[in-house]
């Protein structure tokens, strides 16, 4: 490492070297018999003396501004990213829910809306305690492993597609109920994709105003149909009420009413989508924010999924019910005539293809996440030169959802299935994380806290209402394994890449023959390089005091979930050195990085002792002074008198 002003450097090595020895004498047998094995060994560590130079100091003011200028989207706003999904989720919930419940459906829309009365204040303690955009792959990766932490990115990804695709084959099936389309349905749901691929490259506060201006329409139209069908209503009366009720239950016992009820409870989940898209882009939105967005998403969704169940069986026919798909066209014509009809299903194709917009931001957060913690290319950071706007992950993700969609036959039942069981999975995320939290991290600072019986209650419901999905049709499972184990080999063999690439060489090794052609003669060399080349990437470990044995853990959670050879203990001081610390290599060993380098000899473990506070300003300009980004720092979990915010600080919190 170069060494610039303000920054002393001390070799260390074994007791009685005197230099930085490259290699060493190791009695533990090779698993290689026929090439070498020192490639095992990362090389000794140095300590280092640093005080951050101004121009470091200037970037990390810079990025700290940079963060805070971030956080753009307001109660409204941010409300309304996420609102076009879980409001437009009433244009392809009603039918589906009639289909099971019958006249009972407003019944169980109503009891599905309240069960977030479970999860809203599981995610306001999580959001409070990790306001980290990337959901419940940031919450993972913060309490728990990488490995489980990518369980949920690929659960993640999957609802985000699952909501892309859906509101896109949805919004052009309701076109095609209405009028004749010059072409197939999925030709229409591609179009979607193409236009909100362009919405969303515009970025994201200019994508948060489209978003608000659908929201608005939506709510002005649903208000003109709500109106208009309490006014038929109270002239009508309540005699199609009365004879739906009558049909909907003759020679039925209170056991049937009770299972159609929960079936429709199980299928109207469905209309609830869109909630768990909100905690994707938290780190957006401005302080205080998050509650009211939660507040605002779950009382609407309320409101609009029952009440309009609820007139639609007032003022519909049963059986004129269950024959359509497009019910709501169907309302609009029976309580004003044409014109409501069309303005409807304007209305319907529109705000579904803004749940596409909500699609593509929350996966753009995602896959933002997952390339700053090296488990897919930095190739996805790369951004537009006016917008800012990730256009790499916005073209990934609209192929990645293609492909599902495609795969399936461009079949929207199929689709809607999966989607139902990944939305499901995602939700119970939330209270696993949180119970994640409590017992790995209890000394995190949060400004809620909820009961534990809260908690339960939200496993309970999750877990009740996929048995009961899966009974209505198996088939869900299989759809939804199929998709999930697809997307966890993918993001395993990202994720161990060197591992793969370690039993290559094993095998090369076992085939000695191979050794001797001209054509594979240079392969083990070339894959040393290529495992070399790829463990190369630095990562931090921010530590306060000289405790071995939480160094000993937090190295054993780099070696375990980062593919690294390079790992830098960094401590902030102002002049007080913990004595295991103290590099006085001429009366004692320096011990930290001499035992962690013995004990870990495939990495090579550096002790760099910074001179200032441990703040967010000196940390971005640490991060810029040694080109690591943030994402790879990692810390203990501070306690409740640290005066930072977590997502201020950007790292990563491995240890209690």
């Amino acid at each position: 490492m170069q060494l610039n002003s303000g920054k002393e450097n001390i070799s260390i090595g074994p007791p009685h070297s005197s230099g930085n020895s490259s290699s060493r004498t190791n009695a533990v047998p090779s698993r290689f018999l026929n090439l070498t094995n020192d490639f095992e060994f990362a090389g000794w560590g140095s300590i280092f003396h640093l005080t951050l130079a101004p121009e470091d100091i200037c970037q990390g003011e810079v990025e700290r501004k940079f963060f805070r200028e971030q956080q753009v989207l307001g109660q409204f706003t941010a409300s309304a990213l996420a609102a076009n999904d879980i409001l437009g989720g009433v244009f392809y919930t009603l039918p589906s829910v009639v289909a099971v419940a019958g006249v009972y459906s407003p019944i169980s829309l109503f009891v599905a809306a309240l069960t977030l009365f479970l999860w809203r204040p599981v995610m306001e303690e999580m959001a409070s305690a990790l306001p980290i955009s990337g959901a419940s792959y940031t919450y993972l990766l913060n309490v728990s492993t990488k490995s489980v932490a990518l369980l949920g990115a690929a659960l993640l990804l999957l609802d985000f597609s699952a909501t892309a695709v859906v509101s896109a084959a949805t919004a052009a099936s309701y076109l095609a109920g209405e009028v004749s389309l010059p072409f197939p349905v999925y030709v229409g749901a591609g179009l979607v994709f193409v236009l909100f691929t362009f919405v969303s490259l515009s970025g994201l506060r200019e994508s948060s105003r489209v978003a608000t201006g659908v929201l608005v329409m939506h709510a002005a139209v649903m208000l003109m149909l709500t109106v208009a069908s309490v006014i038929a209503w109270g002239r009508g009366g309540t005699a199609q009420l009365s004879s739906n009720w009558s049909l909907g239950h003759v020679g039925l016992s209170p056991a049937a009413i009770a299972r159609q009820v929960f079936n429709g409870v199980c299928i109207g989940m469905l209309g609830l989508t869109g909630f768990e898209c909100a905690p994707a882009y938290t780190a957006k939105m401005k302080q205080n924010c998050y509650p009211k967005v939660l507040r605002n998403l779950h009382l609407s969704a309320l409101v609009l999924n029952s009440g309009m169940m609820l007139l639609v069986v007032a003022l519909l026919p049963l059986d004129v019910v269950g024959s359509g798909n497009n019910i709501l066209s169907l309302l609009a014509q029976r309580v004003a005539g044409r014109w409501l009809r069309i303005i409807v299903v304007v209305d319907a194709v529109v705000v579904l293809c803004a749940g596409v917009l909500t699609g593509i931001l929350s996966a753009c957060e995602l896959f933002v996440k997952l390339s700053c913690d090296r488990v897919i290319p930095r190739v996805f950071l790369a951004t537009m030169p006016v917008t800012g706007a990730p256009y790499v992950t916005v073209f990934s993700f609209i192929a990645f959802s293609a492909l599902i969609y495609a795969s399936t036959g461009a079949d929207l039942i199929v689709v809607s299935q999966m989607f139902t069981m990944v939305w499901l999975a995602v939700m119970a995320l939330f209270p696993i994380s949180l119970i994640l939290l409590r017992f790995s991290r209890p000394r995190l600072p949060r400004a809620s806290q909820c009961s534990l019986f809260v908690v339960a209650g939200a496993i309970g419901v999750t877990v009740t209402v996929v048995g009961g999905n899966v009974a209505i049709d198996p088939t869900i499972a299989g759809w939804f394994a199929l998709y999930l184990t697809i997307l966890l080999i993918l993001f395993y063999l990202s994720q161990n890449k060197v591992t793969m690439l370690r039993w290559i060489y094993w095998a090369y090794d076992q085939l000695p023959w191979l050794h001797r052609l001209r054509l594979t003669k240079g392969w083990g060399d070339g894959l040393i390089r290529c495992m070399r080349s790829l463990r190369r990437q630095e990562v931090c470990l921010l530590v306060k005091t000289d405790e071995i044995n939480n160094l000993f853990n937090m190295i054993l959670y780099v070696r375990h979930n980062e593919e690294t050879s390079c790992l830098k203990i960094v401590h902030f001081h102002s002049g007080d050195i913990p004595s295991e610390m103290e590099a006085n290599a001429k009366s004692k060993p320096i011990l930290i990085p001499f035992f962690l380098d013995e004990a870990f000899p495939e990495i090579t473990v550096d002790l760099m002792l910074v001179k200032g506070r441990f703040d967010p300003k000196n940390l971005a300009a640490l991060a810029h002074h040694l080109k690591i980004p943030r994402s790879l720092m990692f810390m203990s979990s501070p306690g409740p008198n640290f005066q930072y915010p977590v997502a201020e600080l950007g790292t990563r919190i491995i240890s209690i």
